[in-house]
């Protein structure tokens, strides 16, 4: 039965430059870069153990007032009055955070100066600007909700974790929980040379965690190795002689094709392709089911039974292989004719279709048959000679 699909969004994937790929790492909680941060944040506290979370959308910062916008009065201590109300709202903001028991704030928009350095003379950590999807993840991990004001905060709005770190990598500065309550997310932070290593590690990063959720969607599994295409091979070149005509060649192509998977990966490991897949049609060809799972051996440069090695795949990834495989050769077997031009196939030929030798000669008609002399006028004066 398919169970429902899990959220790929809860695994973060961080690329940060410089090291080598084994200083890559797995944090079982949340981590992300730094956020923009103001004077006074270098005095906050950097480590914190079994810390409360508070999780905002809200600007803790003082604002100009929109355009146009009007304030009339009509004793000029009132305009004192005005500023004075101003800070007094984002006080009264500053004070509510910090009655709440929280010790790490999070917001998704602007935390200006004033309110860190107030946090950092309390011993709090405050961390604007931060990215919607990493805020998304600390409420799963930590089991906060994120709140759109600051008034009437209860604990059960706050996020709890094991411990809060502010972890140096690379040349960058990181945010890291651990230990979470709810502990429903990760995040793996990458490490390489250039950025072209890294992106290649994202990709097959991405094509596992891709693997792995076909695989808790399905419960069934196939062997790897290249075994379960042996096997399919196998059963196919037994069934074509069973039929008559051309479809038995159909066949036997189809299963001939599904050998190239073995014998890819044989090449791709340095081995010998001919006497591994040799030993593999052999044990394939074992009567029951003793070689059913035989595939290639990494370790060996040899066969073994992969689906006891742990050596496994998706049985709806190989479905889906298959019919997008059989789909792709119905299109191209379909094309019945195609147009060529043997023209083009010439030195040249991208140019309309002509060698160079014609081009040459249709440049020298439009220049009057003569050349550059030709091109000038009939007298061919108007290149002057230098004496």
């Amino acid at each position: 039965d398919m169970e429902p699909a899990p959220d790929l969004d809860m695994v973060g994937i961080k690329k940060v430059p410089g090291g080598d790929v084994t200083q890559s790492f797995l944090v079982e909680g949340v981590a992300f870069k730094k956020a923009f941060s103001y004077a006074g944040f270098e005095m906050m506290q950097k480590q914190y153990t079994n810390p409360k979370i508070l999780i905002l959308n809200v600007e803790l910062e003082l604002k100009s007032e929109k355009e146009n916008a009007e304030v009339r009065i009509t004793d000029p201590g009132d305009y004192q009055s005005i500023v004075d109300a101003e800070w007094q709202i984002i006080y009264e903001k500053l004070d509510k955070c910090v009655d709440s028991g929280a010790q790490i704030i999070l917001s998704k928009l602007p935390i200006g100066d004033l309110a860190t350095q107030y946090f950092a003379d309390r011993n709090l950590f405050c961390a604007g600007r931060v990215d919607a999807s990493d805020l998304k993840r600390v409420a799963q991990a930590t089991g906060g909700h994120m709140q759109s004001t600051v008034n009437d905060l209860t604990p059960d709005v706050l996020g709890e974790c094991g411990e809060f770190e502010e972890r140096q990598v690379g040349e960058e500065r990181y945010n890291v929980f651990t230990k979470c309550t709810n502990a429903k997310t990760a995040t793996i932070v990458l490490r390489g040379g250039s950025e072209q290593f890294i992106e290649e590690s994202h990709r097959s990063i991405h094509d596992a965690l891709m693997i792995v959720k076909r695989g808790l969607m399905s419960a069934r599994v196939v062997a790897g190795g290249g075994a379960i295409e042996m096997e399919v091979s196998k059963s196919l070149r037994e069934y074509a002689k069973t039929i008559m005509g051309k479809q038995q060649l159909i066949i036997s192509a189809f299963a001939k094709a599904l050998e190239v998977v073995p014998r890819q990966l044989c090449e791709n490991a340095g081995f010998d392709a001919t006497t591994v897949l040799n030993e593999l049609r052999q044990s394939h060809a074992l009567a029951g089911d003793v070689g059913r799972w035989s595939g290639v051996d990494m370790d060996t440069e040899g066969i073994c039974n992969t689906m006891e090695s742990g050596v496994w795949e998706p049985a709806v990834n190989k479905i889906n292989s298959y019919t997008a495989a059989a789909e792709a050769a119905c299109v191209i077997l379909s094309i019945d004719e195609t147009v060529r031009n043997p023209q083009s196939e010439q030195p040249g030929g991208a140019a309309g279709g002509m060698t160079m030798q014609q081009q040459n000669q249709k440049m020298s008609q439009a220049m009057g048959g003569r050349g550059l002399a030709g091109m000038m006028g009939r007298g061919g004066r108007g290149v002057r000679r230098l004496k």
